[in-house]
Protein backbone atom coordinates (compact mmCIF):
# COMPACT_ATOMS: atom_id res chain seq x y z
CA UNK A 1 0.00 0.00 0.00
CA UNK A 2 3.08 2.39 0.94
CA UNK A 3 3.81 2.29 -3.21
CA UNK A 4 -0.32 3.09 -3.67
CA UNK A 5 -0.06 5.81 -1.50
CA UNK A 6 2.82 7.18 -3.47
CA UNK A 7 1.52 6.98 -6.58
CA UNK A 8 -1.56 8.79 -5.75
CA UNK A 9 0.54 11.89 -3.60
CA UNK A 10 2.80 12.14 -6.94
CA UNK A 11 -0.38 12.51 -9.60
CA UNK A 12 -1.92 15.28 -6.45
CA UNK A 13 0.59 17.24 -6.71
CA UNK A 14 1.62 17.17 -10.65
CA UNK A 15 -1.78 17.76 -11.41
CA UNK A 16 -4.27 19.90 -9.13
CA UNK A 17 -2.33 22.53 -9.22
CA UNK A 18 -2.46 22.85 -13.08
CA UNK A 19 -6.19 21.90 -13.17
CA UNK A 20 -6.36 18.27 -14.69
CA UNK A 21 -7.57 16.94 -11.23
CA UNK A 22 -10.55 15.49 -12.81
CA UNK A 23 -8.63 13.76 -15.71
CA UNK A 24 -6.17 12.60 -13.48
CA UNK A 25 -8.20 11.69 -10.84
CA UNK A 26 -9.65 8.90 -13.10
CA UNK A 27 -6.34 8.02 -13.92
CA UNK A 28 -5.53 7.34 -10.26
CA UNK A 29 -9.18 5.25 -10.03
CA UNK A 30 -8.19 3.19 -13.03
CA UNK A 31 -4.60 2.29 -11.54
CA UNK A 32 -5.74 1.86 -8.04
CA UNK A 33 -8.57 -0.77 -9.52
CA UNK A 34 -5.79 -2.89 -11.61
CA UNK A 35 -3.99 -2.75 -8.42
CA UNK A 36 -6.47 -3.90 -6.20
CA UNK A 37 -8.20 -6.22 -8.15
CA UNK A 38 -4.58 -8.08 -8.74
CA UNK A 39 -3.81 -8.52 -5.06
CA UNK A 40 -7.79 -9.74 -4.89
CA UNK A 41 -6.62 -12.82 -7.63
CA UNK A 42 -8.51 -10.76 -10.14
CA UNK A 43 -7.34 -10.38 -13.98
CA UNK A 44 -6.88 -6.84 -14.00
CA UNK A 45 -4.28 -5.04 -16.71
CA UNK A 46 -1.18 -6.91 -15.83
CA UNK A 47 0.09 -9.90 -17.83
CA UNK A 48 -0.42 -13.00 -15.22
CA UNK A 49 3.06 -15.59 -14.80
CA UNK A 50 2.08 -19.04 -15.99
CA UNK A 51 2.01 -21.84 -13.37
CA UNK A 52 5.06 -23.93 -14.30
CA UNK A 53 3.92 -27.05 -15.35
CA UNK A 54 4.85 -30.18 -13.43
CA UNK A 55 7.73 -31.98 -14.49
CA UNK A 56 5.78 -35.88 -14.83
CA UNK A 57 2.26 -36.08 -14.59
CA UNK A 58 0.98 -37.47 -11.26
CA UNK A 59 -2.22 -39.49 -10.16
CA UNK A 60 -5.61 -38.35 -11.55
CA UNK A 61 -2.97 -36.37 -13.90
CA UNK A 62 -3.00 -39.86 -16.17
CA UNK A 63 -5.78 -40.54 -17.78
CA UNK A 64 -4.60 -43.57 -20.03
CA UNK A 65 -6.46 -46.81 -19.75
CA UNK A 66 -3.51 -48.59 -19.33
CA UNK A 67 -0.20 -48.17 -18.12
CA UNK A 68 3.21 -50.50 -17.27
CA UNK A 69 3.77 -50.71 -13.89
CA UNK A 70 7.28 -51.16 -13.19
CA UNK A 71 10.04 -50.62 -9.75
CA UNK A 72 12.24 -52.14 -7.31
CA UNK A 73 9.55 -51.65 -4.53
CA UNK A 74 7.10 -53.65 -5.87
CA UNK A 75 7.37 -56.40 -3.03
CA UNK A 76 6.95 -53.61 -0.52
CA UNK A 77 3.60 -52.49 -2.55
CA UNK A 78 2.33 -55.99 -2.56
CA UNK A 79 2.63 -55.91 1.43
CA UNK A 80 1.20 -52.88 1.42
CA UNK A 81 -2.00 -53.58 -0.26
CA UNK A 82 -2.50 -56.86 0.88
CA UNK A 83 -2.12 -58.97 -2.75
CA UNK A 84 1.30 -59.96 -5.07
CA UNK A 85 1.67 -57.12 -7.27
CA UNK A 86 4.61 -58.04 -10.20
CA UNK A 87 5.73 -55.58 -12.92
CA UNK A 88 3.20 -55.78 -16.12
CA UNK A 89 0.42 -54.08 -17.62
CA UNK A 90 -2.69 -52.95 -15.28
CA UNK A 91 -6.08 -51.49 -15.20
CA UNK A 92 -4.38 -47.20 -14.81
CA UNK A 93 -7.27 -46.98 -12.04
CA UNK A 94 -6.05 -50.34 -10.55
CA UNK A 95 -2.48 -49.15 -9.94
CA UNK A 96 -4.16 -45.43 -8.64
CA UNK A 97 -5.77 -47.26 -6.30
CA UNK A 98 -2.61 -49.37 -4.84
CA UNK A 99 -0.75 -45.76 -4.63
CA UNK A 100 -3.62 -44.45 -2.56
CA UNK A 101 -4.14 -47.72 -0.15
CA UNK A 102 0.02 -47.62 0.47
CA UNK A 103 -0.02 -43.99 0.38
CA UNK A 104 2.08 -43.50 -2.35
CA UNK A 105 2.15 -41.83 -5.61
CA UNK A 106 1.25 -43.23 -8.90
CA UNK A 107 4.44 -41.37 -11.14
CA UNK A 108 4.34 -41.55 -15.01
CA UNK A 109 8.07 -41.68 -15.90
CA UNK A 110 8.10 -42.62 -19.28
CA UNK A 111 4.88 -41.10 -21.12
CA UNK A 112 5.83 -41.73 -24.49
CA UNK A 113 5.84 -45.60 -24.03
CA UNK A 114 2.69 -47.62 -25.15
CA UNK A 115 1.09 -47.88 -22.61
CA UNK A 116 2.80 -45.49 -20.53
CA UNK A 117 5.36 -46.92 -17.75
CA UNK A 118 4.81 -45.77 -14.31
CA UNK A 119 5.83 -46.12 -10.26
CA UNK A 120 4.54 -46.09 -7.59
CA UNK A 121 6.17 -44.00 -5.09
CA UNK A 122 6.23 -40.78 -3.08
CA UNK A 123 6.17 -37.94 -5.48
CA UNK A 124 8.89 -35.85 -2.93
CA UNK A 125 10.98 -38.23 -2.44
CA UNK A 126 11.13 -38.83 -6.14
CA UNK A 127 11.91 -35.40 -7.21
CA UNK A 128 14.02 -35.04 -4.24
CA UNK A 129 16.49 -38.15 -5.61
CA UNK A 130 16.67 -37.03 -8.95
CA UNK A 131 17.72 -33.72 -8.38
CA UNK A 132 20.71 -34.87 -6.14
CA UNK A 133 21.33 -37.16 -8.52
CA UNK A 134 21.40 -34.64 -11.40
CA UNK A 135 23.66 -32.57 -8.92
CA UNK A 136 26.13 -35.23 -8.53
CA UNK A 137 26.29 -35.57 -12.38
CA UNK A 138 27.13 -31.91 -12.52
CA UNK A 139 29.76 -31.99 -9.96
CA UNK A 140 31.26 -35.28 -11.40
CA UNK A 141 31.92 -33.29 -14.55
CA UNK A 142 33.02 -30.04 -13.51
CA UNK A 143 35.66 -31.99 -11.59
CA UNK A 144 37.20 -33.88 -14.44
CA UNK A 145 40.97 -33.56 -14.22
CA UNK A 146 43.24 -32.94 -17.55
CA UNK A 147 47.05 -33.54 -16.58
CA UNK A 148 49.74 -32.66 -19.28
CA UNK A 149 52.52 -34.54 -20.99
CA UNK A 150 54.90 -32.47 -23.23
CA UNK A 151 57.16 -34.07 -26.13
CA UNK A 152 59.87 -32.64 -28.19
CA UNK A 153 60.12 -33.94 -31.58
CA UNK A 154 63.50 -35.72 -30.98
CA UNK A 155 62.40 -37.37 -27.47
CA UNK A 156 64.63 -39.82 -26.10
CA UNK A 157 63.52 -43.33 -24.86
CA UNK A 158 64.26 -42.33 -21.26
CA UNK A 159 62.28 -39.20 -21.39
CA UNK A 160 59.58 -41.17 -23.25
CA UNK A 161 59.54 -44.07 -21.00
CA UNK A 162 59.90 -41.40 -17.79
CA UNK A 163 56.43 -39.43 -18.57
CA UNK A 164 54.99 -42.74 -19.31
CA UNK A 165 54.88 -43.75 -16.07
CA UNK A 166 53.54 -40.72 -15.17
CA UNK A 167 50.64 -40.85 -17.55
CA UNK A 168 50.10 -44.17 -16.23
CA UNK A 169 49.37 -42.81 -13.20
CA UNK A 170 47.48 -39.94 -14.08
CA UNK A 171 44.71 -42.69 -15.97
CA UNK A 172 44.67 -44.72 -13.11
CA UNK A 173 43.47 -41.93 -11.07
CA UNK A 174 40.88 -41.02 -13.08
CA UNK A 175 42.37 -38.02 -14.98
CA UNK A 176 42.14 -37.49 -18.51
CA UNK A 177 45.97 -37.15 -20.00
CA UNK A 178 46.42 -34.55 -22.56
CA UNK A 179 49.97 -35.35 -24.51
CA UNK A 180 51.48 -32.94 -27.02
CA UNK A 181 54.47 -32.11 -29.00
CA UNK A 182 55.73 -28.59 -29.68
CA UNK A 183 57.64 -28.23 -32.50
CA UNK A 184 60.20 -24.85 -32.08
CA UNK A 185 61.27 -23.34 -35.24
CA UNK A 186 62.32 -25.53 -37.75
CA UNK A 187 61.53 -28.46 -36.09
CA UNK A 188 57.98 -28.12 -37.53
CA UNK A 189 59.46 -30.26 -40.64
CA UNK A 190 59.89 -33.69 -38.45
CA UNK A 191 56.18 -33.19 -37.50
CA UNK A 192 55.44 -36.72 -38.82
CA UNK A 193 58.34 -37.46 -36.15
CA UNK A 194 55.81 -36.38 -33.80
CA UNK A 195 52.90 -37.88 -34.91
CA UNK A 196 54.71 -41.72 -34.40
CA UNK A 197 55.78 -40.29 -30.80
CA UNK A 198 52.12 -39.86 -30.37
CA UNK A 199 51.08 -42.64 -31.47
CA UNK A 200 53.72 -45.10 -29.89
CA UNK A 201 52.29 -43.27 -26.30
CA UNK A 202 48.37 -44.06 -26.84
CA UNK A 203 49.69 -47.66 -28.08
CA UNK A 204 51.64 -47.71 -24.46
CA UNK A 205 48.37 -46.56 -22.67
CA UNK A 206 45.50 -48.41 -24.64
CA UNK A 207 45.02 -51.26 -21.13
CA UNK A 208 44.62 -47.68 -19.27
CA UNK A 209 42.93 -45.71 -21.81
CA UNK A 210 41.48 -44.62 -24.74
CA UNK A 211 42.28 -41.37 -27.32
CA UNK A 212 39.77 -39.03 -27.87
CA UNK A 213 40.64 -38.58 -31.50
CA UNK A 214 43.77 -39.09 -33.47
CA UNK A 215 47.02 -36.85 -32.94
CA UNK A 216 45.92 -33.45 -34.06
CA UNK A 217 48.43 -30.45 -35.10
CA UNK A 218 46.98 -27.24 -34.97
CA UNK A 219 49.51 -24.28 -34.64
CA UNK A 220 52.88 -25.72 -33.41
CA UNK A 221 51.45 -28.58 -30.97
CA UNK A 222 50.51 -31.51 -32.29
CA UNK A 223 48.17 -32.70 -29.36
CA UNK A 224 45.90 -36.39 -28.39
CA UNK A 225 43.83 -36.76 -25.13
CA UNK A 226 43.76 -40.05 -23.58
CA UNK A 227 40.88 -40.91 -21.71
CA UNK A 228 40.92 -43.37 -18.47
CA UNK A 229 38.89 -46.53 -18.88
CA UNK A 230 36.26 -47.33 -16.12
CA UNK A 231 38.52 -50.14 -14.76
CA UNK A 232 41.15 -48.03 -14.90
CA UNK A 233 40.53 -46.09 -11.35
CA UNK A 234 42.73 -47.47 -8.42
CA UNK A 235 40.24 -49.22 -5.95
CA UNK A 236 40.60 -47.85 -2.63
Amino acid sequence: MQHLSTLLLLFYHTNYHSGRWAKSHATIFFIKNNILAKRRGGRGRYIQREEEKPQFRINDMVRVPEVRLVGDNLEALSEAVGQEITSDVYDTRQVKQWARDAGLDMVEISPKAAPPVVRVIDYKKFLYEKKKKEKELKAKAAKTVIKEVRFGPNTDDHDFNFKLRHARGFLEDGAKVKAYVHFRGRAIVFKDRGELLLLRFMDELQDLGAAEAMPKLEGRRMTVIISPKKTAKKKK
